[in-house]
């Protein structure tokens, strides 16, 4: 009888979960800029040779998946896929990562922030050879709700951290450090339940 009774339990909090979980979408455009602490100065430089900083332009395509709610405050996963490009190199970033959102003010504004880890491949301009190493990114953002399922992203700020394509990554034969990647996005995001 206990175990009737457990199991009806669990069943109805899923279901109830499940009632309650919401799903956003969204593909935006997104602009970074990637910079080093040292320049590249080979054949395989990411930025071109003897540069420090660049900027790329794309698109982020993405969802996130809020499991949690209590109050004001939901939490989920968040999974992107980001393509950019720049001075004909190129970027590509999947993420996935932990969000939590609130509406603290007036309902129509809600701010958000995520952790995300993933994959970072680059690209160089000058070499079809690709490097795929690990990358780390934290996310913050604010959504105005438009209509019932539409929300407005009016800003998300992002900062990752990545080892790009380098002389380093694909000759070996200096090391350079990790490139800092500040990025900023725009755009709707469409909501289910």
């Amino acid at each position: 009888m206990k175990l009737r009774l457990f199991a009806a339990v669990v069943v109805l909090a899923l279901t109830t979960v499940a009632a309650h979980a919401q799903i956003g979408i969204y593909a935006n455009p997104i602009a970074t800029r990637v910079s080093l602490s040292t320049p590249d100065t080979g054949p395989f430089a990411f930025l071109g040779p003897n540069s420090k900083s660049q900027m790329f332009y794309g698109i982020n395509l993405g969802g996130y998946y809020d499991l949690y709610h209590q109050g004001k405050i939901e939490a989920g996963i968040d999974v992107r896929d980001t393509y950019q490009r720049g001075n004909n190199a190129k970027l590509n970033s999947f993420l996935v990562g932990a969000r939590v959102s609130a509406a603290p003010f007036v309902r129509p504004i809600k701010p958000f922030l995520q952790a995300s880890v993933g994959v970072g491949t680059t690209t160089p301009p000058t070499n079809p050879s690709h490097v795929s190493k690990v990358e780390f990114g934290l996310f913050g953002g604010v959504d105005y709700t438009l209509a019932r399922h539409v929300d407005f992203r009016v800003v998300e700020v992002g900062y990752s951290s990545l080892q790009t394509a380098s002389n380093s990554t694909i000759g070996g034969t200096a090391t350079i450090p990790s490139a800092s990647l500040i990025s900023i996005s725009t755009g709707l995001v469409f909501r289910f339940r």
